[in-house]
């Protein structure tokens, strides 16, 4: 017991808190790895229907299509575990810098491989796996990138911190957004014959930049105390799911909530060009507008459940994403611009943020240091498994007349309120000392003087 002591005082002698280099990491890590993820759902949504399942209906093009993308979602839960094992076991920034290059590694080829009318059904094979290696990388990313802000972060600042990973994500939708504008642009055939290459091309250069950034980053102080403590979980995921399995599925549950995202950034789209026929650079701009909306608003929602709890914050973006997905898709089959612009920005920039920049803190401190990066990384993937098939699936719900969009909406709507009970279920812990975290029993207490130390560091 003495040896314990000394060395988790000796550990916390020596560790140092770097919450503002840990929060600039997960940002542009997270950009980097998200606009690789992204420039897929828009390549899917707008040229892979043609370009590897030129063969079929167009409309079943399209959800094959959809279905590539979705397919990622299959080794995400699969990632989880071996990237949740690899950070709570090894430290969170090997986990960081394996996403990244996989990541990379994954997107460039897609960027040079051949089409259907090359080599056949070869194409698609080939796309799916490499979208399968991108489920892998994206498992472990942000989860790796919430534990490292979580836990540089100062006690009572949590959620401000971590919110700078989704703030990343939202950068990097927009960078891939922004890529496409100019490329969607071109003229069909050029579009078709190279034009679409060119974003995930440039992935090389996004990922050596991130991986720059990211070299220097300490380990996080609490996993060197726990480590130095109680010495490391020699199964993380065995001891997850025996000791913390309830909180596994609240977060399977909760992260339901991502069916809006893909639905707003995915779905709508193609809906909107391939349907409705609205312009493909209106709805690009749509899509960039809400998320530089939203770069402002996570961590503003971020720092009022700081003060006030994650729970009710979370709630709010779930349940209104629920009620603003109607009149959005009501928009987009009327074709109502003006009112697709205020809408969409309302819903995704402003109302979705909500539930957005709050859930890395919300997820990450239903768990302990020894399994929190497991913890979050396979109970959103599980989750996020719906988000990534909810194209496809509201693209073969989708009904035919001005009315046919109604049972996406009701699907999104579904998804979101699940999400909503679920997170009504967790205990609220934006008052509970990172030590606490995860110990079933916890009392909540105010910020400590070292949490305000380290604030006023920060």
């Amino acid at each position: 017991m003495t040896s314990n002591v000394s060395r988790s005082a000796s550990a916390a002698g020596t560790a140092s808190h770097n919450p503002r280099k840990a929060a600039l990491a997960s940002w542009i890590g997270s950009a980097v790895e998200y606009y690789d993820f992204f420039i897929y759902g828009t390549a899917a949504a707008l040229v892979f229907g043609k370009l590897f399942f030129p063969s079929i209906d167009p409309q079943l093009a399209n959800v094959a299509a959809f279905a590539t993308f979705g397919v990622a979602y299959i080794t995400r839960p699969l990632g989880a575990v071996l990237l949740g094992h690899i950070g709570d076991k090894f430290g969170r920034k090997k986990v960081l810098t394996l996403t990244l290059l996989l990541m990379g590694f994954s997107t460039f080829m897609i960027g040079v491989l051949p089409t259907y009318d090359q080599i056949g059904f070869a194409a698609p094979a080939l796309l799916v796996v490499m979208r399968l290696l991108q489920g892998v990388s994206a498992a472990g990313e942000q989860a790796g990138a919430n534990s490292m802000t979580l836990e540089h972060a100062p006690d009572h600042r949590r959620a401000f911190f971590t919110s700078f990973t989704l703030s990343g994500t939202q950068a990097g939708l927009i960078l891939a957004t922004l890529v496409f504008i100019p490329i969607s642009a071109l003229p069909e055939d050029q579009l078709l014959a190279w034009g679409w290459r060119i974003p995930f091309l440039l992935s090389a250069v996004v990922v050596a930049v991130g991986f720059w950034v990211r070299r220097t980053l300490p380990e996080t102080p609490a996993f060197e105390e726990d480590a130095q403590a109680k010495g490391k979980a020699k199964l993380p995921v065995v001891e997850l799911f025996t000791q913390h399995k309830a909180q596994v599925l609240r977060v399977v549950f909760a992260a339901l909530v991502s069916v809006v995202s893909t639905i707003f950034s995915v779905f709508t789209l193609s809906y909107a060009v391939n349907t409705i026929h609205i312009p493909r650079a209106t709805m690009l701009t749509v899509l960039v507008l809400a998320n530089l909306v939203a770069l402002g608003a996570i961590p503003l929602w971020a720092t009022l459940s700081d003060r006030i709890g994650r729970r009710p914050v979370f709630i709010l973006g779930a349940l209104g994403s629920a009620a603003l997905i109607w009149p959005y898709m009501w928009a987009l089959s009327t074709a109502n611009i003006p009112l697709i612009f205020a809408l969409g920005i309302l819903l995704s920039g402003v109302v979705y943020s909500a539930a957005n920049g709050v859930w890395p803190a919300l997820y990450g401190e239903m768990f302990d240091t020894r399994v929190r990066l497991s913890g979050m990384a396979i109970g959103t993937q599980l989750g996020f498994a719906l988000g990534g098939f909810a194209p496809t699936i509201s693209a073969a719900i989708l009904g035919t007349g001005p009315t046919g969009w109604i049972p996406v909406a009701a699907f999104t709507t579904g998804a979101a309120v699940v999400s909503a009970i679920s997170a009504f279920t967790a205990r609220e812990t934006y008052r509970v000392p990172m030590a606490q975290l995860g110990k079933y029993g916890a009392a909540s207490a105010a910020p400590t003087k070292s949490s305000q130390r380290g604030a006023q560091t920060a």
